[in-house]
């Protein structure tokens, strides 16, 4: 059974005590904003100094205290049983410096993410698209960007995309990127290891493997039998010229196959811009 909740209901912003300054007229009389029931539903201060309940009464709205006050006297009222209101700050009045970091505004701006933009800004996926048998360094054809609804790629990638030729992917632009490759293999014998490679270059020309996963595959009832890897890495692309990715594929049994299909994602790579270098 649900709970009922006796008292001002909570704010999810802000809250600060309604507070009532007293400018004293020499007199102990005085009127108050807002009704209360009790003397201890309010704190009352003269000069910074708390005052007693026992040393004020109080009747609605009307406040009798101990003594006299003037206009020289600092007094005030908490009124400890209301809440003033949520306080929402104005626009633009939460600054950097209150914070002891920098805050992100925008789409896209610099922040306390350090660069990354407000969402991941593009999504991009490809996958082979037919199967072959043996090495491939790299998997240099039969790639096409996932086109099945409703797929990132069926409709066009997200944002700005990776571009492709004879196996080698090039970034749109420079950024974090991170990169996924799931291999699906599958052989009707035992294979001890099948090698899967992320490869970058950062001159165009050589390439050197960034990532090393294997898999293997024992043979079960005498048919064919699959097996998958997965490698990932997270690369700081700041030359879209010169850096690049491919993948490869070593097995030790030159008859397993590295499996394909158009409309379904058996070996696929996968790139996703997380924010600015």
């Amino acid at each position: 059974m649900a709970s009922s909740y006796l008292g001002n209901l909570p704010s999810n912003n802000f809250v600060s005590l309604k507070r009532q300054v007293i400018t004293g007229n020499n007199g102990s009389t005085y009127t108050l904003d807002h009704s209360v029931a009790s003397v201890n539903d309010v704190a009352i201060f003269v000069n910074n100094v708390r005052q007693d309940p026992a040393s004020y009464s109080i009747s609605g709205t009307a406040l009798t205290l101990g003594g006299t006050i003037s206009s020289s006297d600092s007094c005030y009222v908490i009124f400890l049983g209301q809440a003033l209101q949520t306080v929402t700050p104005d626009a633009n009045t939460i600054t950097n410096a209150m914070l002891g970091e920098t805050i992100t505004v925008s789409k896209g701006g610099t922040g306390l993410t350090s660069g990354f933009a407000n969402g991941v800004t593009m999504v991009d996926q490809w996958r082979l698209t037919s199967s072959f048998t043996g090495n491939a360094v790299p998997i240099a054809s039969n790639w096409e960007r996932n086109d099945t609804s409703p797929a990132v790629g069926s409709s066009g990638s997200y944002s700005s995309s990776m571009s492709e030729s004879s196996g080698i992917f090039s970034f749109p632009s420079t950024g974090i990127y991170h990169v996924q490759f799931h291999g699906t293999y599958s052989l009707s014998s035992n294979t001890r290891f099948i090698a899967q490679k992320i490869e970058v270059t950062e001159n165009n020309s050589s390439f050197s493997v960034d990532v090393l996963t294997y898999t293997s595959i024992d043979q079960v009832d005498g048919g064919q039998t699959f097996s998958s890897a997965d490698a990932d890495i997270v690369l700081d692309i700041t030359d879209i010229s010169n850096q690049k990715v491919r993948f490869s594929v070593e097995p030790q049994t030159s008859a397993t196959a590295t499996s394909g299909d158009s409309t379904q994602d058996f070996t696929y790579v996968r790139f996703i811009r997380l924010g600015d270098t």
